[in-house]
């Protein structure tokens, strides 16, 4: 069974039946991805009612703020929480003068602290951000997670694999404008991929066109595992292990190999 290792169900109309449809389609446990305080409670909501769904707790980089962070770190007590974020670096077409990006750092860092502190991986969103990215990600050595959706060079994946983290794939590398990002897909080592939808956006080839959702990464899936050469199952099994590995807290609670029709 594959994982959807990033999805945003809470923004899916009906989510449930999004859900019931990408099981039958082969993929067992979803990890579905918080943003902000607003909508943190939907997505612990899906977390608390599906057994193969779990949650991360975080403040995207585009809705960073000044404000404290201490509702992620109580947040992240919960055991439904698996992963810190979605936070990171977004700098595409804000200036270098611009006072978000250091609202951003400020941000990024501190959720980096709470991992930390609490043991948990972090889910990265880096854009247009290469150089203060790996230079973050080198200031908090010992803390791992995932740079999510990668649309990144090599140089900035190598730089966080040698760090113990992990990359994730979506649709966009069955794009035709995705040379990098299936460059980088077939250089990163077996166990350190992760793939993902990031739905509702991205959908891959053959779904262009449509809104993105949790089913859809199996043409994702099939993709890579022709680019890199190997049969879809044991890509499944690959990534699922992967998945497992990094979001330990999904494993330690009996969750370590996905499973299907597991809806409570």
């Amino acid at each position: 069974m594959l994982v959807d290792s990033h999805c945003h169900l809470n923004y899916l109309d009906d989510p449930d039946a999004k859900l019931a449809a990408a099981r039958a389609a082969g993929v067992g446990a979803f990890l579905c991805i918080g943003v902000d305080a607003k909508t943190h409670p939907d997505v612990v909501s899906l977390a608390e009612r599906h057994r193969d769904v779990w949650a991360s707790v975080g403040v995207h980089p585009e809705s960073a703020t000044n404000g404290s962070l201490d509702w992620v770190r109580a947040a992240a007590c919960h055991e439904r929480i698996v992963g810190i974020g979605e936070t990171g670096l977004d700098y595409l077409g804000v200036d270098e003068s611009d006072p978000k990006r250091c609202v951003q750092r400020d941000s990024f860092a501190a959720h980096l602290a709470i991992a930390r502190e609490t043991n948990l991986p972090v889910v990265v969103h880096t854009r247009a951000a290469e150089s203060a990215t790996r230079d973050l990600l080198a200031a908090h050595a010992g803390v791992v997670g995932v740079l999510h959706c990668f649309t990144e060079s090599w140089d900035l994946a190598r730089a966080a694999l040698d760090l113990g983290w992990y990359v994730s794939i979506s649709g966009i590398v069955t794009f035709r404008n995705g040379g990098n990002v299936r460059d980088v897909a077939q250089r990163v080592p077996r166990d350190r991929l992760l793939v993902e939808t990031d739905s509702p956006w991205l959908a891959p080839v053959p779904m262009r066109g449509k809104r993105n959702e949790p089913a859809f990464v199996v043409h994702t899936a099939a993709f890579l595992a022709h680019l890199r050469g190997v049969d879809c199952e044991a890509f499944a099994a690959q990534t699922s292990a992967n998945f497992a590995r990094l979001f330990g807290r999904a494993s330690a609670n009996g969750h370590a190999q996905p499973r299907a029709n597991s809806s409570s």
